[in-house]
């Protein structure tokens, strides 16, 4: 165990440390103070906190050099970098608010709960208790090493435990405060048995409308909006189109790359069929990801794996179109793969002893040691996680002992280690020797390998293509300029081009829905650019040689959203409040003194139902407003018009009755508290953002720092 052997199985973590002095370094203060104006620095504030460009810097290269180690996309995480740091901040203050104090005596007796931490064994004993001690004399070591770098980033990955922590605490202090009373789960008891019976008219929002057409105004939605300013809070925002002209390979070059490969393959006077190194001839002709190498049959391309299971060694399957290649695929070989498992026990006079000074055990120890634990994992394969704590691999032991996958005769480890794996089956446990002590190995799991030779070609736009996408987006952005959004729309559909409108991008999200080409940030910026205005037009080259057309439809600053952008999303419930308003007011005006006179005055029926406050299902809608006036009302009074979800109520209520169900006062607290609780976790953090004055800089400062 050491956190050492942790920091150097993140690299990337050490690589965002260096990029962020490099940029302190390069980066100039008084300049960044005259490109961008006072605090270039300060990116944002949180209820007061500034968010730094240092902090910001360094959580997006953690996030980018994460995503990189584990072969994700890099771009875009600007957005999840700052989302990270305003719920730190949030935390953080609330943590402050309940009076806590994150002590080293407490960070220290937390730390074992962090999933860091709690989910490895390795950082228990036998008896589970927390290796703290040692821990803290590995940090004492790092400290005292000299290795600056290395002890930084143990700094930063307290940071990050610390904020856990916090969260920890403050969720458990709220969630733990979150109670019932007897007279609530009463009254939800109560709620829960009785139901309505009514009687009651039914003018559907729908129907009504095909009769009386309503026409929902950008004033009606913007009144609806402020109505429910919470729901509506947005950040900036951009209305943008798109016009996307890809550098997509025309049938021609479909051809061109069939027969070029196929030259490869058969006529050239060296070609793939006659060639005397395999290995060479596809490094240097071969446009493949994988050109020569045993792989899995998951690696081998999708069209070739049943030929590869059952070819023998030696024959060809192709020409086949993958993806935007053209191959043929050569069989060189069959083998096995091992992924096997070990713990390492070393002893006095090994290399790894010299290592690790506190090894002191003798050569017969160490073996007597290793026969015990291998007889154990024997008799209980689960056996050996409970004993990989004791590996003196502690890169491997982080892993539950886990190597990489092992070719037969290819594994490239010892070899008496190297024998035994491609020896034995599946789940076997054995005792191998080396000059690093005893191993306990389990070969963990085998699978079929097949060694393969793919000779492939691109399909790729030729220049012919090239220059005809490129007139094609050039002769587009001539005939909208100075256009409206509803021609830009129109001339794109009509020449049958990619068209998006995403109603509502921001600046920092990295990627366009629908696009995902390496300049949408590019397009992003454009469109939050102060000198972008409205019904402006712009071009853009992909690094594969394709074109976007960009036109700026609208403008959301921070604030309310615009009422145009949200239609879509609330435009049938503002018309269904309108046509509801209408409904009410005609019978109010009616003084209808039945429900049969209002069923009359829009040709309904009166209908029979039961209704219920917890589950207020009637007529296959969910109306809790019908509920609560069932409930709120004198027996026989006709009620005023409820407006509901899917059209206007009124109601006769006729009787109550109780519905009795299983449980009891006590059980319905515990269920209750419990449900609570959970939603309380889930919604914390979003009603802490709600509530918080957070100002965002990024904008600003980032288009300052274009302009300079």
């Amino acid at each position: 165990m050491a956190v050492l052997s942790e920091i150097r199985k993140r690299p990337w973590i050490l690589m965002g440390v260096i990029a962020l002095a490099l940029l302190a370094f390069l980066i100039n203060p008084s300049s960044l103070q005259k490109a961008f104006g006072t605090n270039p620095n300060i990116l944002g504030k949180v209820n007061g906190d500034e968010i730094t460009r240092d902090e910001f810097n360094q959580q997006l290269t953690m996030l980018q050099n994460q995503a990189q180690s584990q072969g994700q996309p890099t771009a875009g995480l600007e957005e999840q970098a700052w989302q990270s740091l305003v719920q730190s901040k949030l935390i953080k203050q609330q943590f402050d608010k309940l009076g806590l104090k994150m002590t080293d005596d407490f960070f220290w007796n937390q730390i074992q709960y962090d999933p860091m931490f709690a989910q490895n064994p390795q950082y228990f004993d036998a008896k589970g208790n927390f290796k703290v001690t040692e821990l803290k004399k590995q940090i004492e070591q790092l400290r005292t090493s000299g290795k600056a770098q290395e002890y930084n980033q143990w700094l930063n990955i307290r940071k990050s435990i610390e904020y856990r922590i916090m969260a920890r605490q403050v969720l458990g202090n709220v969630v733990g405060a979150i109670t019932t009373s007897k007279p609530e789960a009463s009254l939800l008891l109560k709620n829960r048995d009785q139901v309505a019976d009514i009687s009651y008219v039914k003018i559907d929002y729908a129907a009504y409308a095909q009769k009386h057409p309503v026409k929902v105004t950008t004033k009606d939605l913007a009144d609806f909006i402020k109505k429910h300013p919470i729901a509506f809070k947005t950040e900036a925002a951009r209305n943008i189109a798109v016009a996307y002209f890809p550098a997509t390979p025309s049938a021609n070059d479909d051809s061109l790359a069939l027969k070029q490969l196929n030259q490869l393959y058969k006529t050239d006077e060296e070609n793939f069929t006659n060639t005397k190194n395999d290995s060479l001839f596809v490094e240097i002709n071969s446009e493949a990801p994988v050109k020569y190498q045993y792989v899995s049959i998951q690696d081998v391309p999708q069209e070739a794996q049943e030929f590869v299971k059952s070819a023998s060694v030696g024959q060809y399957f192709g020409p086949y179109k993958s993806g935007e290649k053209y191959y043929v695929t050569k069989l060189e070989g069959k083998t096995e793969a091992t992924l096997p498992k070990h713990i390492l026990i070393s002893y006095a006079g090994t290399d790894v002893a010299k290592q690790y000074p506190s090894i002191k055990r003798t050569k017969e120890q160490a073996k007597k040691l290793a026969d015990s634990i291998a007889a154990a994992v024997k008799a209980d394969p689960n056996k050996f996680n409970e004993f990989v704590g004791l590996s003196a691999d502690v890169n491997s032991a982080r892993q539950g002992g886990l190597l990489q996958w092992a070719v037969a005769g290819h594994s490239g480890m010892v070899k008496p280690f190297a024998d035994w794996i491609d020896s034995n089956p599946k789940d076997a446990v054995g005792v191998v020797e080396t000059q690093f002590g005893y191993h306990i190995i389990v070969n963990q799991n085998k699978m079929p390998v097949y060694k393969i030779a793919n000779l492939a070609k691109d399909i790729t736009a030729s220049k012919n293509t090239q220059d005809k996408i490129y007139a094609d987006a050039n002769k587009f952005i001539q005939s909208v300029q100075g256009k409206s959004f509803n021609d830009f729309s129109n001339l794109a559909k009509k020449g049958n081009y990619i068209f998006l409108n995403p109603k509502q991008v921001n600046r920092f999200q990295g990627a366009i829905p629908g696009l995902g080409t390496d300049k949408d940030d590019a397009v992003l910026a454009w469109a939050f650019d102060k000198k972008t205005n409205r019904g402006d037009t712009n071009i853009f080259t992909t690094s594969d040689g394709g074109y976007i057309v960009a036109y700026l439809n609208g403008k959301q600053e921070a604030g309310l959203s615009d009422p145009e952008t949200v239609r879509d999303r609330i435009e049938d419930i503002v018309k269904n409040e309108i046509i509801g308003k209408q409904i009410s007011e005609q019978i109010k005006n009616a003084k209808a003194g039945s429900l049969e006179k209002v069923a009359s005055m829009f040709g309904v029926t009166v209908q029979e139902g039961q209704i219920n406050i917890l589950n207020p299902s009637i007529g296959n809608a969910m109306e809790p407003k019908v509920a609560g006036a069932a409930f709120g009302m004198e027996k026989g009074h006709l009620s005023m018009p409820v407006e509901g979800n899917t059209g206007v109520f009124v109601l006769v209520r006729k009787n109550i009755t109780e519905n009795k169900q299983p449980g009891d006062v006590e059980q319905i607290i515990q269920m209750v508290n419990q449900q609570g609780a959970q939603m309380f976790s889930q919604s914390l953090m979003k009603s802490l953002e709600n509530s918080a004055d957070i100002k965002d800089y990024r904008i600003e400062v980032f288009s300052n720092k274009e302009q300079n």
